[in-house]
């Protein structure tokens, strides 16, 4: 009854219904241009590839399922996406740059976000280039070449910039952030063809392989929620000087999440893990023999279940702690706090606060850091333990899925109150 009274009062309010079918609008035109594909690419075995390839598949869903059958917007978000996380990096290593994301307030972002959208251009046809040459070398598309191979580079480039342009449109003119959402969708429109597929190769003598499947699942969206939630909040203790009381002091606290990176480390690890994979199927279709050899031995070995699933549970954990040290930086907190007036008690100000902050964020991220991990490779271990190769929990699509469902609906509840505070003040 509570849901429904929700939705009832959103559908009133004028503005925030305006919002929500804004974007309901964007993502249906997102969801027409992925489904036409670009002209001579056998698409049916295509979708072949990608299903029998947990790693392209993954890369299918930050393309927001426009790889699969070679749409126009092929490469999806998934450009902008790196030059996202390029361009954060670069704040560590380049000062100015760092200057534009921290300092200069509304002016410095727009030029952090300038360069981010010309970046994606290369970015885009790299890694296009690189998709069209490993396809061809595993013999999936037709052998492009020439002008015919630009002018698909061209294409899957521009629908790029467009998603970009739309994402933007989205994060600014509706509810949530456009980027996440464009992936939300390819994600759920994954869901029919995964339900035939299941449809198709229905076993009834499995039947508990399947009932343990469904309980999985349920198992790992509660799991997601709950993780996806968490935080460890460190008391902090500000300090205020009052004319004629003396030293007036209040508390407030300092949020450390638990999956404080997002689904960034999982990025991470399989652009490493592809990376190897692309170069060893390129090198295998030239050079001579002896090399054809070696790039074939590095591609199965990279191909092989077990090795593929530790070499991505170890590096997903790797890149959690790096991206974290990153984004949170223990010694500039300290020094902010200092500033202000701020500490946390029984910890002296400076330096041991930082030292504090470190520790605490260590054991925090290792939570973080073995779940992520473990989403990532929960394909295999489902499919382990059903044995039906023809479902699988996509840990890290239900990781995205569960994020921006839980981020939109507290963008629509700060709204609803947000009004209803309006109204209070009106009335």
């Amino acid at each position: 009854m509570q849901v429904w009274a929700k939705i009832k009062k959103i559908w009133k309010l004028k503005e925030l219904r305006n919002k929500i079918l804004f974007v309901f609008a964007m993502l249906v035109i997102f969801r027409a241009i992925a489904a036409i594909p670009v002209p001579d690419i056998d698409t049916t075995r295509l979708a072949r590839f990608f299903e029998n390839n947990q790693l392209f598949g993954l890369l299918n869903v930050f393309s927001g399922a426009g790889m699969d059958n070679f749409s126009l917007v092929m490469m999806g978000v998934g450009p902008y996406i790196t030059s996202s996380i390029v361009m954060q990096l670069m704040t560590v290593v380049i000062p100015a740059v760092e200057k534009w994301y921290r300092e200069e307030g509304e002016i410095g972002r727009k030029k952090f976000q300038q360069v981010t959208r010309i970046l994606t251009v290369p970015f885009s046809l790299v890694q296009s280039f690189g998709m069209i040459t490993l396809l061809k070398s595993q013999q999936v598309i037709n052998q492009v070449q020439g002008l015919e191979l630009v002018k698909i580079m061209i294409i899957v480039t521009a629908g790029t910039m467009f998603l970009m342009w739309l994402g933007e449109l989205i994060t600014e003119k509706g509810i949530g952030n456009g980027t996440s959402l464009i992936i939300f969708a390819g994600i759920l429109a994954n869901i029919p063809n995964a339900i035939r597929q299941t449809a198709t190769t229905w076993d009834p003598t499995q039947l508990f392989s399947y009932v343990l499947f469904f309980a999985a699942a349920i198992i790992v969206i509660a799991g997601v929620v709950f993780v996806t939630e968490g935080q460890r909040n460190i008391p902090v203790t500000y300090a205020r000087r009052v004319s004629g009381r003396g030293m007036v002091s209040s508390s407030s606290y300092l949020p450390l999440r638990v999956n404080q990176a997002g689904v960034i480390p999982i990025i991470f690890a399989m652009s490493i893990l592809l990376f190897p994979n692309m170069i060893a199927n390129v090198i295998s279709t030239i050079g001579s023999e002896k090399v054809k050899d070696i790039a074939l031995s590095v591609s199965s070995f990279l191909q092989n279940q077990w090795v593929y699933g530790i070499m991505y549970f170890l590096l997903v954990v790797a890149f959690t702690y790096f991206y974290t040290t990153v984004t949170f930086e223990p010694t500039k907190v300290g020094e902010n706090l200092q500033k202000q007036g701020g500490y946390i008690p029984g910890v002296r100000p400076g330096r041991s606060t930082a030292e504090y902050l470190t520790r605490i964020l260590n054991r925090v991220t290792l939570a973080g850091a073995l779940f992520l991990g473990t989403i990532a490779v929960l394909p295999y271990i489902v499919q382990g333990l059903t044995h039906i190769q023809a479902m699988s929990i996509g840990g890290t699509s239900l990781l995205i899925a569960v994020s921006v469902a839980l981020d939109s609906m507290k963008q629509v509840d700060s709204q609803l109150v947000m009004r209803d505070y309006d109204g209070f003040l009106k009335g």
